[in-house]
């Protein structure tokens, strides 16, 4: 790696390099950190989400961070890296189906299905280039507790988003990418769901239409998985690495976070919240740390008082006993392993529509029957889009590298480490009834990414550890070798 010239203060005050200005080196201003496009992707994201661009910032990010691979090349890959790296060709080869409707479904095989299918890969390359970005930085360049404290901040910009769904679901306004789009493609409620910034969706699942919060994401399901995923990074930043003044206010922060939380009517990411409790406190024990157990056991009886005696647990009670999108979720699952047995090995290159519904066989939403409309298979959940996309050889790939990683890192008892794989084992949980593109995948990757640094680390450090008597011994022996 060339030796930077001269210093120069990063976003957070830790990495101190600029870039010389050298061949490629002139594409990038000269007095930025390293770490420059990850901060602007993670803290900055409300302004990309207000632009319209809060997906398209990712493939837009990993140009620089791609930029700094090359140039610092060779390019160091994360253990399992093959297996994804098998996952991404199979997506190409997987292209070949594109034109082909099993029976049962049905879409438009032009290209608009092509266009969605590059976007597809554009993303699940640029969170694959994130990833070696992240990894290829040394801890001068990125710290891993900068890192974390980014993703903190992505929790509260989280749950200012999901408050804002609550107290104004009203907004919304076309965006500047959306008013450069023709409107043949803009009024595509899949392009809606991209650039058209909205703070909540209006879905009838107590029965009368009521908001649920979205922002700073295209979907309530969105929000509630990354709310969830970055709340584990929340704690590590404010609680295991805070002060006493930032511990109390971290209290507070979670507290007014259980709002927004209950309020979005998440039932998958109330299991998850569950999970992440169940596993800090199993790890926890295993290590002997009982009096943190305990003192966890007592915060969680305190916010379970405090919830019951506040209106929200009578929201969570009537959203358990309501399954509003249960029917729809087994007809869509039955739907994609039944297509999927027609091509099981390659898929179909992307998902396709039913001809009908959960409810009716009729083609095409009616007054009716508002809940007809033919649903898009592999919509409800990472794992039936890749099935029916890439089939069952695609899903192993997929889901085989992040239990490599849990497999890999599991004995890592740092607090990096227990989170990273806490994050790693809920991605399985959550593919099977989430999307994961883009955002959601971006976290799962960028725990990835914490977990083999905090590895290369421990590494290093054990290296200099063992050194070290040797380094003595080398020390006493020059100088009882040098003249009296």
């Amino acid at each position: 790696m060339t030796t930077p010239s001269t210093p120069a203060a990063s976003a957070t005050g830790e990495m101190t390099s600029l870039i010389p200005r050298r061949g490629v080196r002139a594409l990038l201003p000269t007095s930025v950190p390293y770490a420059w496009p990850l901060w602007a992707l993670l803290v900055l994201y409300p302004v990309w989400w207000l632009l319209g661009l809060g997906t398209f910032i990712y493939p837009i990010a990993a140009i620089p961070m791609g930029i700094y691979l090359l140039r610092h090349r060779p390019i160091k890959v994360p253990p399992g890296f093959g297996i994804w790296l098998l996952f991404l060709v199979w997506f190409c080869c997987s292209i070949i189906m594109l034109r082909v409707n099993p029976p049962g479904t049905y879409g438009n095989p032009g290209n608009l299905r092509i266009a969605v299918v590059g976007l597809r890969f554009v993303l699940y390359l640029s969170v694959t280039v994130m990833l070696l970005y992240v990894g290829n930085l040394t801890e001068r360049q990125l710290p891993r507790t900068t890192l974390v404290r980014w993703l903190a901040v992505a929790f509260l910009i989280t749950v200012a988003g999901g408050l804002l769904g609550m107290f104004w679901p009203t907004f919304g306004f076309a965006s500047p990418v959306e008013l450069m789009l023709p409107q043949s493609i803009s009024e595509n409620n899949y392009v809606q769901s991209l650039v058209h910034p909205n703070s909540a969706q209006v879905h009838a699942v107590l029965g009368d239409p009521s908001p649920r919060p979205a922002a700073p994401y295209g979907y309530t399901n969105v929000w509630g998985t990354n709310l969830s995923l970055l709340l584990v990074f929340f704690v590590v930043a404010w609680w295991v690495y805070g002060s006493g003044l930032r511990r109390l206010a971290a209290i507070g922060l979670l507290g007014l976070a259980m709002v927004p939380t209950i309020y979005s009517l998440n039932r998958g990411m109330w299991i998850g919240i569950g999970l992440t409790i169940l596993y800090v406190a199993a790890r926890l024990a295993a290590r002997g740390r009982l009096w943190v157990v305990g003192g966890l056991t007592v915060g969680l009886t305190v916010a379970g008082l405090v919830f019951l005696l506040s209106p929200l647990h009578t929201i969570f009670a009537e959203r358990l006993s309501n399954g509003h999108s249960n029917r729809i979720r087994e007809f869509t699952t039955e739907k994609v392993v039944e297509v999927s047995r027609q091509s099981p090995i390659i898929g179909f290159g992307n998902t396709r529509n039913a001809v009908g519904s959960a409810q009716s066989v009729a083609v095409g939403r009616t007054a009716e029957c508002q809940e007809c409309g033919n649903p898009a298979l592999g919509s409800n959940g990472q794992v039936w889009m890749v099935l029916i996309s890439q089939g069952y050889v695609g899903l192993a790939l997929y889901t085989l590298f992040f239990v490599y990683g849990i497999l890999r890192y599991w004995r890592d008892l740092t607090p990096i480490g227990l989170s990273g794989v806490l994050i790693l084992l809920l991605s399985l949980l959550y593919n099977f009834y989430y999307d994961a593109l883009v955002t959601p995948l971006g976290f799962f990757m960028l725990a990835y990414a914490l977990l083999w640094r905090n590895d290369i680390e421990h590494a290093r450090a054990a290296r200099r550890v063992k050194l070290r008597p040797r380094h003595r011994r080398l020390m006493a022996r020059s100088a009882a070798a040098r003249p009296a």
